[in-house]
């Protein structure tokens, strides 16, 4: 069965309980990833979401509307295969991370990263026991490598289905400390992706709107909601 093919084939999704976990099937047809795994996701609320997508489907498939689906996909196809590789390349953010790498000028930006991100950065050192270290200008400064070796301590042990989100989070955002505070509920997502884009902001405010800017901003921001949503799921 082909789960991608271009028409709808079934009347109804549902979620059945198995020994791996909660299965989704169409029409009573185990629904597969496409590397051809059952997908057999780890709560039933993740199974529930992305049968609620199939069942969102009308004449055609959209992927672009299913990213439970797609996450899903991804977790098992994917980083369940390389979770060391996906784990060290999102931790190797942590060395040049967004919110350490500040304007000199001009004065208003400079101050207001600040505002924003030194307070996630102490976070960071309290909850995460990692000091990250903030620099002005654009060259790489090398973070200390004990706090570099804890994050990604943390990253390790992030389950499949949880580094499939984080993987987003993270990239996304361009932080890996902003990756970490999402997954830890600090802030609303939305909240904290913002505090991410308070460069892009600026540069809003300095020159005005630009229409494909903002619809590449909205769908990265709608892919970081989604990421926060899939790893919200995977805990149950």
């Amino acid at each position: 069965m082909s789960e991608w093919a271009a028409k709808r084939f079934w009347s109804e999704a549902g979620v059945s309980e198995t020994d791996q976990g909660f299965g989704v099937h169409l029409d009573g047809r185990r629904v597969r990833t496409p590397a051809k795994a059952e997908l057999i996701v780890p709560t039933r609320a993740m199974a529930s979401a992305i049968a609620t997508e199939w069942d969102a489907q009308e004449a055609g498939i959209v992927p672009d509307t299913m990213p439970v689906t797609r996450a899903a996909n991804a977790a098992i196809d994917k980083v369940a295969h390389q979770h060391a590789e996906v784990a060290r390349m999102i931790a190797d953010y942590g060395d040049s991370d967004l919110l350490c790498y500040r304007a000199e000028s001009p004065a208003e930006l400079a101050a207001r990263q600040a505002e924003a991100w030194d307070p996630l950065l102490d976070w960071a050192e309290s909850v995460l026991s990692a000091r990250l270290h903030p620099r002005t200008g654009v060259m790489h400064q090398p973070q200390e490598v004990e706090s570099l070796a804890r994050l990604h301590a943390q990253v390790e042990m992030l389950d499949n289905w949880a580094l499939t989100a984080f993987h987003d989070l993270v990239s996304l955002s361009g932080s890996l400390i902003v990756g970490f505070a999402t997954i830890h509920d600090l802030h609303p997502a939305k909240t904290l992706w913002h505090l991410s884009r308070i460069d892009e902001t600026w540069q809003q405010e300095q020159w005005g709107n630009d229409e494909e800017a903002e619809a590449v901003a909205l769908r990265k921001e709608t892919d970081f909601l989604n990421a926060k949503y899939f790893y919200d799921l995977s805990r149950g």
